[in-house]
């Protein structure tokens, strides 16, 4: 029997995620193998690894290991935006996204599309207080995070387009990943504010893109649940008619 293979093409409405209905933890695994990795293959955890297990600042490279416990797990990868604000603080202006980061949108790309995370979230500025010490800043980091997302969303279309001209679309899609958004803030109206400047540029790209199925909420790491300003449950119930239809929301590090 002959199968003739799909023309080559450029896909359109991708979604950003796969996501079941229900709650998931994801475990945080600070590396790119090893015991923790291995812990979490045997007990049939889903992972969360940042970016910065991969990097090897010595080279200026990431270095995605060919088979680890990590290969055979279902984890997603986070751009490392709170490791990335302290190397800023500590050590000055860096060489990568927006200063701040040490590696390019490009090289961030590259290792989302050869990972072989279920899903990667874009590059952020977070907001916690240590890093974002007034209001200024907070909407500084606000506005910036919305500018990378147009930035990756860029850099995925350009490689996709350029994929597309010898690939089928599914090929295409699988080779280069649509990322995750995230939102950052600290109050329920900052939050809103960058959920709506997100959902402006997304939706200049659709539809190329679906509308997003999983969205992130940064900066809630170890964030207060009850406070009636900044608590997580109060940012969560503000923030209920403000989501994107039919969209799931990670809460990193809660």
């Amino acid at each position: 029997m002959y199968f003739q293979a799909a023309e080559p093409g450029m896909p359109v409405r991708q979604r950003n995620a796969h996501v079941d209905e229900g709650l998931l933890v994801r475990v945080g695994i600070p590396h790119s193998g090893g015991r923790l990795a291995y812990h979490a293959f045997n007990e049939g955890y889903a992972g969360m690894v940042s970016a910065s297990a991969f990097w090897n600042p010595r080279t200026g490279r990431f270095r995605i290991p060919e088979a680890t416990d990590l290969s055979e797990l279902d984890f997603a990868l986070d751009s490392a935006g709170f490791t990335a604000m302290r190397l800023f603080q500590l050590k000055g202006r860096q060489r990568g996204i927006a200063g701040v980061y040490p590696w390019t949108m490009e090289q961030f790309v590259e290792l989302a599309s050869f990972s072989g995370a279920t899903w990667v979230s874009q590059p952020d500025l977070c907001c916690e207080p240590e890093i974002a010490a007034d209001q200024a800043a907070i909407d500084y980091r606000i506005n910036a995070t919305a500018t990378l997302l147009e930035g990756m969303l860029r850099v995925v279309y350009a490689w996709q387009d350029e994929l597309s001209k010898t690939m089928s679309a599914r090929e295409v899609q699988n080779a280069v990943r649509v990322p995750v958004p995230v939102a950052q803030g600290r109050s329920i109206d900052d939050y809103r504010r960058s959920i709506d400047l997100m959902m402006k540029v997304w939706e200049r790209w659709m539809p190329w893109i679906a509308p997003p199925v999983l969205i992130g909420l940064g900066s809630v790491c170890r964030r207060h649940l009850t406070d009636p300003r900044h608590g997580l449950f109060a940012i969560l119930e503000g923030l209920e008619g403000d989501l994107p239809a039919g969209v799931g929301v990670h809460l990193f590090g809660v």
